[in-house]
């Protein structure tokens, strides 16, 4: 069925969603297929072809991506998923839904159900009181309540673009500002770190600014980091802001002159690259990185270069090369080895122990395509050594993924249970929650799974 311009203005005209994505998708030159785009936005054939039939409606910020992948304006898309009947009956903006300054914003929602845009916009304004306890101390009352309903993705968007104001503190406090921050990821509390996030980068650059000597290298070095956690973060939401996440971690870390955080700032753009496609071009950037850490006896450095052969073995694995993968797989674990992580262990997001390398030998062979191999691992591992409930959400994420390759549903659903029982906002990250939708709609009766999906924002209710 071929899909012409009257088409695409009768879908604009309806409000459908499906229609609009669709007839831009055939439209492109050579057509675009619902696996491309799917590649392309981070998300399955078939929940591309769900979001078309009407089935699902994404989030905001997947709403943006398509509209930046198929070259669709995104307030004319944003319309199509948030009609006027289900949600604001008018919005005075400045056409660009991610250009959120200068906005006007009347409700009239039906039911308890707010606009995504209205609710982006209502935390954007909170950002700065939230984002103040950071460096202080303890949250107010009120940011507290606000963190509930966080959405980490605009919190990354006024973290790097509409950073509040800042007053320089010492080393000593913005240390364990970083600290904590990091701690909030380690136990994939996105929400929290993504509304402290603001205040924690404009005050650790305005304190960077303030120093000079060595004291400037070292804040320079905690920006690196700050702005590193926060490109994890980006990830993490598949957010488009990782590009500008890492960029400024790498420019940071350059100035400082500390090798741990460049190879961290190296580690999260190849992560960043290597899901927009470039895998190869990734594993180019692992490998200089891990070139200049190599002879430096630093702890820190040497964690760093271990986790980056991590990184480098599962990219590796993305570009289907089943023997370079499983070969730096070895060579991170033997480097893994010969650390003991104990007071050093904060400073890492990953760590290459035993337990860490031997559950990333499932992911490497999900991306091969060989998940039975993986089988093996997944059983033998006990997820309690592993040290963050983020790393423990990861460890069922990949076993969860392993078994959906082989056709297994039942253990599909038990590692997704398991997610959300570890930390219930990783249940909530776009690939997880795509992942539910695709087992909902699979050929199989699980019981509570589609209870499971409405709460974890996978379909609606």
């Amino acid at each position: 069925m071929t899909f012409h311009a009257t088409t695409a203005r009768q879908a604009m005209g309806s409000f459908d969603l499906g229609l609009l994505i669709r007839s831009r998708r055939h439209a492109r030159r050579p057509r675009m297929t619902q696996a491309a785009l799917g590649a392309l936005i981070g998300y399955s054939e078939s929940w591309v072809c769900r979001v078309e039939k009407g089935d699902l409606v994404p989030p905001w910020d997947t709403v943006a991506r398509i509209a930046d992948v198929l070259g669709i304006a995104p307030m004319e898309l944003m319309k199509a998923a948030h009609p006027p009947e289900r949600s604001v009956t008018r919005v005075e903006a400045t056409g660009d839904p991610r250009a959120f300054p200068a906005a006007t914003v009347t409700t009239a929602v039906s039911g308890d159900r707010e606009d995504g845009t209205v609710r982006r916009r209502q935390f954007l304004a909170g950002a700065v009181g939230i984002s103040a306890a950071t460096v202080s101390g303890t949250p107010t009352e009120a940011a507290a309540r606000r963190l509930v309903t966080a959405d980490p993705s605009s919190a990354l968007e006024a973290a790097l673009f509409q950073p509040p104001g800042a007053a320089p503190v010492s080393l000593a406090l913005l240390g364990p500002a970083l600290r904590a921050a990091r701690g909030d990821f380690r136990r994939a509390r996105y929400a929290k770190l993504g509304a402290g996030l603001p205040g924690l980068l404009a005050t650790a650059e305005v304190t960077r600014d303030t120093l000079a000597g060595r004291d400037r290298e070292t804040a320079s070095g905690m920006v690196a980091r700050a702005y590193s956690l926060a490109c994890e973060l980006a990830i993490k939401t598949r957010s488009g802001t990782a590009w500008v996440a890492a960029d400024r971690a790498l420019t940071a870390a350059r100035v400082s002159g500390q090798a741990a955080p460049l190879g961290e700032a190296a580690r999260v753009l190849a992560v960043t690259m290597r899901q927009a496609g470039r895998a190869h071009a990734a594993l180019e950037v692992l490998s200089d990185a891990c070139r200049t850490l190599a002879d430096l006896d630093e702890p820190q450095a040497q964690g760093t270069r271990a986790a980056l052969l991590l990184t480098a073995a599962y990219t590796a694995a993305q570009t289907g090369d089943r023997g370079g993968a499983l070969d730096l797989a070895g060579e991170a674990a033997e480097a893994g080895g010969r650390l003991a992580y104990g007071s050093e262990a904060d400073h890492f997001t990953l760590q290459a122990t035993p337990e860490q390398c031997a559950a990333f030998h499932i992911s490497i062979f999900n991306a091969l395509g060989t998940p039975d191999d993986g089988v093996g691992y997944a059983r033998r591992i006990d997820p309690a050594v592993f040290p963050t409930a983020e790393r423990r959400a990861r460890f069922w994420t990949d076993t969860a993924r392993m078994w959906h390759q082989i056709g297994r549903p039942q253990q599909t659903y038990a590692a997704l249970r398991a997610i959300e029982q570890q930390a219930p906002e990783e249940a909530r990250r776009p690939s997880v929650r795509a992942l539910t939708a695709d087992l909902v709609y699979a050929p199989v009766s699980l019981p509570g799974l589609r209870e499971y999906a409405v709460r974890t924002g996978a379909i609606h209710g």
